[in-house]
């Protein structure tokens, strides 16, 4: 062999060899660097035991009163407070951020009952609920609000005095929504205060063109399913419902103050 050639391709061979080495020693990542990467545990840990964030003063007092959230049965039933925002007859914000249908046990479990009857007939239908358990200092704020006569208000709203089956968790104000979030027409607004909301007046309304045949339909719907699950509904509100009378209320249960 050349001895020339030996001694040129020498060098050669080892400067190659260091170049390995030292690109193979960047491209390695030590062990020890992924674990230091790594979230320690005690990160972890500390953003798993976050703090619940605090329930509203109405909540902490309906659950004390041992009152159930209607999302703990079913949590399918819609619901969306209207005095827990400006959306109502008062144009006031009665609950803040409290936004929950509490209700007493059984009354809750004859509302997830109407649910599943609805759901029966309409699988993508829901029921949809404006207002449940009130504490009476609520009461008596709707009450003191309401610019109109006590004789025309006690049409549309219990006198706190004598209190209201909302007062004991035990009634319910709602509708029907379709499968697109959509409230079924019912003819008026939920809380609007008229004869058009009457029940009672529904066959002449109905003869006279008022209401439409769809639009008591939709009313009668509301009324099967929730009859069916042991509710009754009043005069003059199609959207609200009681599951006992008052004096059966005031015997099983505690009014919320």
């Amino acid at each position: 062999m050349n001895i020339r050639f030996l001694l040129f391709a020498f060098p050669l061979v080892l400067i190659g060899c260091f170049g390995q080495t030292n690109n193979s020693d960047e491209r390695y990542v030590p062990e020890e660097k992924i674990i230091v990467e790594k979230k320690p545990d005690s990160v972890n840990a500390s953003v798993e035991d976050k703090a619940t964030p605090e329930i509203s003063t109405i909540e902490k007092q309906l659950i004390e009163m041992g009152l159930v959230n209607i999302h703990d049965l079913d949590s399918e039933i819609v619901v969306e407070l209207r005095y827990s925002s400006i959306n109502n007859f008062i144009g006031l914000d009665m609950y803040g951020d409290f936004n929950a249908c509490y209700l007493q046990p059984e009354v809750a479990e004859k509302l997830v009952m109407a649910q599943k009857k609805l759901r029966e007939r309409y699988p993508f239908y829901s029921l949809i609920v404006y207002d449940a358990s009130r504490p009476v200092h609520i009461q008596q704020l709707m009450w003191d609000t309401l610019d109109m006569p006590r004789g025309e208000k006690t049409k549309y709203l219990s006198n706190p005095e004598r209190g209201s089956l909302h007062n004991y968790g035990a009634a319910v104000d709602l509708s029907i929504i379709d499968e697109n979030g959509i409230a079924l027409d019912m003819g008026t607004a939920f809380d609007f205060f008229g004869e058009k909301a009457h029940p009672v007046k529904e066959k002449e309304l109905l003869e006279n063109g008022i209401l439409t045949q769809r639009e008591v339909f939709n009313r009668e719907l509301l009324r099967s399913v929730m009859r069916q699950a042991g509710f009754f509904g009043i005069q003059t509100e199609w959207w609200h419902f009681n599951s006992c009378t008052r004096v059966e209320a005031a015997e099983k249960y505690k009014i919320i103050p």
